[in-house]
């Protein structure tokens, strides 16, 4: 088990990988540096292991595929993840990885929002894109995230082994942080610097189609662990709806004596009906998410156990 586990996933990285794991091995010397190739038609693999770094392959394209064969294969007290790409400064590692081991932080967040990325990115609509998953995972899962998009992060072997990936792209880092937030771990922010990505280096995220994606997950995952309040906030549309129509209709019946409207008078029940099963339905889904996370608790201490005995026989 190693202490220290630096996680990498590459898909062409070549101009920048060696001096990606040079950084991290002189502000990280106890760490294993692992550099997973995601199908690279460059020479980043041969770069990666000249460099040092232990490197493994990744068949299935997707850096949430890759992410999920490191957490699955490697052990390690702390974790750090980062990118191929040169961007992200290992000097901040260290108080990352402080937080995890001192600290007992499940995942620590490097925060590039309140640094240097809006200065230094200058792909358009990314800060915008940045700023709207932020605010709509704080809102909707009451939480203080202050980057949700980054690919630098620190965890615990608790966070890892736990951690059920789902996700095949870029949409891994908005499941990461709200199942820690979902599941009551601890989670830190620390401020990073972020560079502009080198001559010849560029970027493997589309602006719009992996955008919708991620702001796709982020609903999606609302549904999933929270759905007394999403199918809650649809009964209340629908009961709404249901009642603005059927109110013209009460008041006629009660002036008159007499229902001209019965189509509306129809629609108006049949959408109630349908707002009640939706409330019933979030209800029941909502007591099937406390068990699971009634089960999960118990899955942690298993976990936690487990690491403990990988130290002593360490």
């Amino acid at each position: 088990m190693d202490k220290i586990a630096v996680l990498i996933p590459c898909y062409n990285e070549a101009p920048t990988i060696e001096n990606v794991v040079r950084s991290f091995r002189e502000a990280l010397p106890e760490s294993t540096i692992y550099v997973y190739d995601n199908n690279s038609t460059d020479d980043t693999a041969r770069l990666a292991a000249a460099a040092g770094a232990v490197v493994r392959c990744e068949r299935r394209q997707g850096k949430g595929n890759v992410i999920r064969r490191m957490f699955r294969e490697i052990d390690a007290a702390c974790y750090v993840l980062t990118d191929g790409d040169d961007t992200y400064p290992a000097e901040c590692a260290p108080a990352m990885v402080r937080k995890v081991l001192e600290q007992q932080a499940d995942m620590v967040v490097g925060d590039r929002l309140s640094s240097t990325y809006y200065e230094k990115n200058t792909r358009p609509f990314h800060g915008l894109g940045n700023r709207l998953v932020r605010e709509s995972v704080n809102f909707l899962f009451r939480c203080d995230i202050r980057d949700v998009l980054t690919g630098y992060r620190a965890f615990s072997y608790q966070f890892v082994k736990s951690f059920p990936v789902l996700s095949q792209g870029f949409e891994i880092e908005t499941e990461m942080t709200v199942h820690a937030v979902d599941k009551n771990l601890l989670v830190m922010n620390e401020v990073v610097g972020y560079r502009s990505r080198p001559e010849g280096s560029e970027s493997k995220l589309h602006t719009v189609s992996d955008g919708l994606k991620v702001l796709g997950t982020v609903f999606k995952l609302f549904c999933h662990y929270k759905p007394l309040a999403f199918f809650g906030w649809i009964a209340l549309l629908l009961a709404a709806v249901s009642i603005g129509f059927f109110i013209p209709v009460l008041v006629e019946y009660a002036r008159t004596g007499l229902v001209p409207r019965f189509p509306t008078l129809i629609v108006c029940g049949l959408v109630m009906v349908a707002a009640t099963q939706s409330f019933f339905a979030g209800l029941i889904l909502e007591n099937i998410q406390k068990k699971n996370r009634q089960d999960f608790e118990f899955e942690l201490m298993r976990i936690h156990s487990r690491g403990k005995d990988h130290e002593r026989q360490d």
